[in-house]
């Protein structure tokens, strides 16, 4: 019996109890259960477990006195928090504070069972996963520092994250991150581009196909929430899925169920949804442009990706490791006014545009030292640029509308002229960027 996990259930019902009691038992693990804050707390003095399951509401106080107690005394035990039905904000408090995962009463068993059996395989905290490897977020920077903290701490849940952070700012390999440290690791982890997606292929591509279902569906197809059952299912740029699809990716995350095209029934997946876009979700939802339900589905816990000119003190190492994966073994650096350029750049682009900038320095190179003159920078769209007209304003909306076009066409000549990749380099949505170039008469 030593060998058998042990769970320790916290409730101020016994019928919820009794029902916990026996599911558990049932899946071969051993329990303890305890009606009050004290009685589990005095339960987790005594004795071993791997698990804890505990109410929100119990007569002598709060679960999160639990899991306050846990966390600091019992940093390695995961937590899952029992909240009334429909009561989000308490369970959002639950896993902001450390929480595991959550369930709703009433509970349902099959989602009881999914998650002890996640919970169980949850790794233990380690200090060693904080350090950064090839591929993974690199800096030392007080914000990332805090970042990787987030991460190993979003890791233990089950909660859907949403990522936010302007273009390039490292969002998919923070998601990447989160599934490497989490239970999940050993399933898929699976990027989806939701702006890259033609509106008419998206239920088949997010949810699979039957075959026969429509014209060229020669065979039964997969889709991306049964590619990624049992992992991670990463929805980047989320915030250009139209309404049409939204409703029914809403109903997929509620119901944990999926129907292909053209089957009459669904089918369970088990599915973490990690979304990302560097779009304002809150003010689309204010516009009627994005659901305010499934909103609050995907923004359980949101973690914000810092920009690179927030953190310049990252900028040399980050160069540096570019080097090494673009020189193709040059023994190459930059001198100190290359640096000394780099670490004044605006970076618009973050991180992404740093990549590119030194892969264009590779090339232009002739030594061993790339040199200032190597990084051909332009200057930063916006007022930066702007600076440099002389003078008293004037008029003001005159002034603005000159300082507002040279930001417009120093964006547009960086992305050579794709009016997309503009409007996201100066975080507006493509149509406010087709109305202004139409306002300042700007082809």
């Amino acid at each position: 019996m030593l060998n058998v996990p042990r769970v320790l259930i916290v409730d101020d019902e016994p019928d919820l109890l009794d029902l916990m009691e026996i599911t558990l038992a049932k899946m071969g693990l051993d329990t303890q259960r305890a009606a009050t804050v004290n009685e589990a707390i005095k339960l987790l003095d005594g004795g071993r477990f791997d698990l804890c399951l505990t109410d929100m509401r119990l007569t002598d106080g709060s679960g999160l006195e639990i899991l306050g107690y846990i966390s600091t005394q019992r940093p390695s035990l995961p937590v899952a928090v029992i909240t009334a039905y429909g009561n989000t904000t308490n369970a959002v408090e639950a896993l902001k504070a450390g929480a595991f995962d959550y369930l709703s009463k009433p509970v349902a068993l099959d989602q009881l069972r999914t998650l002890v059996k996640t919970a169980l395989k949850v790794p233990e905290k380690n200090t060693g996963i904080m350090a950064a490897r090839p591929g993974e977020l690199l800096g030392e920077s007080a914000a990332m520092q805090e970042i990787r903290e987030q991460i190993a701490k979003l890791a233990r849940t089950q909660a859907p994250v949403h990522i936010s952070g302007e273009s390039g700012s490292g969002k998919e390999l923070a998601a990447r991150q989160i599934h490497a440290l989490s239970s999940r690791a050993d399933h898929a982890f699976v990027p989806v581009n939701c702006g890259a997606i033609p509106e008419t292929l998206m239920e088949s591509e997010f949810f699979g196909h039957k075959k026969g279902a429509f014209t060229g569906a020669n065979a039964d197809h997969e889709g991306f929430f049964q590619a990624a059952n049992g992992g991670t299912l990463f929805l980047d740029e989320v915030a250009d899925l139209p309404l049409t699809m939204q409703v029914k990716l809403l109903r997929a995350i509620q119901e944990k169920k999926a129907r292909k095209v053209g089957a009459t029934q669904e089918e369970d997946v088990d599915v973490r949804i990690i979304s990302a876009t560097h779009q304002k979700l809150a003010q689309m939802v204010e516009t009627g442009r994005f659901r305010q339900d499934l909103y609050y589905r995907l923004n359980v816990i949101e973690l914000n990706m810092p920009c690179l000119r927030e953190r310049p003190e990252d900028i040399p190492a980050l160069a540096q490791a570019l080097l090494g994966k673009l020189g193709n073994g040059r023994n190459i650096h930059l001198d100190t006014g290359a640096l000394k350029l780099l670490k004044a750049y605006a970076f618009p682009g973050n991180v992404r545009e740093l990549e590119n900038i030194i892969e264009r320095a590779l090339a232009l190179a002739d030594g061993d030292a790339i040199q200032a003159s190597d990084l051909n920078l332009a200057p930063s769209p916006g007022f930066q640029a702007s600076a440099k007209m002389d003078g008293p304003p004037g008029n003001l909306q005159d002034y603005l509308d000159k300082v507002e076009k040279e930001a417009l066409l120093k964006a547009l000549e960086q992305t050579r002229h794709n009016k997309t990749a503009a409007a996201r380099l100066l975080g507006v949505t493509f149509r406010s960027l087709r109305y202004r170039l139409e306002r300042l008469g700007i082809e």
